[in-house]
């Protein structure tokens, strides 16, 4: 009996001489939402003085992503801080098991620690949910323009903390995407569009706030611009506005000559009535007509990776709109608008 003790103390003794890291985790939420980008900590105690690093691996987790693979390090007296930040994507979920092995001069065993079920909760939202969950969400730039006859497109940029927000989507709405992200489980940043019916004076969705535990609504109001898409400040509408006044003046110019020339009866001045008439015919005339290869995308806006709507199995002739920087606008057959890249029109 006093041999088996004796042999026990010895076992555990040499566990302990060759422990050098003690592990824990020390915060891991109550409940976390189903969605959410929530942070883990883990602390840890070397009994090994000189070292270079501590290298973690993750194991044996379920319905969690791990979004950091290397952590947030702080220190509080002797004991030292590593937060990481994992995505739930389940209904329910495991923490990691977590291995831990100090990186020095000589090698040195691992510690391993066992990660617990949390517990997952599972939202109920209503129709204008958006899919996003966060400490906040916020618009920081809205536009609308006319698409075709029977729906407008709203292209806004938002910013949210704390967000998966990739995962943005509105329901019964047919044509919608990312146009450009900015992903970070801090602060991310989306440009997104969608075509909308005419019908809708103001769009509204809802978002998860973590904060304040409930959804919140957020609202753009539909004020159609005409004519251009801008998402940036260098993306603004062509004003068609002095085009109308020019035409009204050579008008009026126009009206003044042709009463001056019949109150004088001097009609060989009736020549420079010719000048204000062709000016006025000229403006008048219709849009250019552009033609595009074959192959060529038709993009639903004019900014970098862009949706492509449509794309050409032959050259086509198509009414040029406008221009901003290196993409042209065309009206489609179907009333539709769209934008070309300069380097696929063959003859304007």
């Amino acid at each position: 009996m006093l041999k088996l003790l004796l042999l026990t103390f010895l076992f555990f003794s040499s566990l302990y001489a060759n422990k050098v890291v003690y592990l824990s985790y020390d915060e891991v939420p109550k409940r976390v939402v189903k969605g959410e980008i929530f942070p883990i900590t883990l602390k840890y105690l070397s009994t090994v003085k000189s070292y270079q690093d501590i290298l973690y691996t993750f194991s044996n987790h379920d319905g969690l992503e791990i979004l950091t693979p290397r952590p947030e390090h702080t220190q509080r007296g002797k004991y030292f801080y590593d937060t990481f930040y994992l995505l739930s994507t389940k209904n329910k979920a495991k923490l990691p098991d977590v291995k831990a092995i100090l990186i020095a001069s000589q090698e040195y065993p691992a510690t391993k620690i066992y990660g617990e079920n949390i517990n997952i909760i599972t939202l109920n939202p209503q129709e204008n949910f958006s899919n996003l969950i966060a400490n906040s969400f916020e618009i920081i730039d809205y536009k609308t323009i006319s698409f075709d006859n029977k729906s407008n497109i709203i292209v806004f940029v938002a910013s949210a903390i704390n967000c998966d927000i990739k995962e943005i989507k509105f329901k019964n709405i047919s044509r919608q995407g990312i146009e450009s992200i900015i992903e970070s489980y801090t602060e991310s940043r989306v440009t997104y569009f969608l075509v909308i019916d005419k019908k809708i004076n103001n769009f509204s969705f809802s978002y998860f706030n973590l904060l304040k535990n409930n959804f919140s609504l957020v609202s753009i109001p539909i004020i159609v611009e005409d004519d251009s898409v801008a998402t940036q400040s260098d993306l603004k509408p062509r004003d068609q506005s002095h085009e109308r006044i020019k035409i009204w003046i050579a008008i009026t110019v126009t009206g003044v000559l042709t009463i001056l020339i019949l109150l004088r009866k001097k009609y060989i001045y009736l020549v420079f009535i010719m000048i204000p008439l062709v000016y006025i015919l000229l403006l008048l005339l219709p849009e250019k007509k552009i033609v595009i290869k074959a192959g060529t995308n038709i993009y639903l806006l004019p900014v970098n990776n862009s949706t492509i709507f449509e794309t050409t199995r032959h050259k086509r002739t198509l009414l040029k709109e406008g221009s901003i920087d290196k993409y042209v606008k065309v009206k489609l057959k179907n009333e539709k608008i769209g934008w070309v890249r300069n380097e696929d029109i063959i003859t304007y």
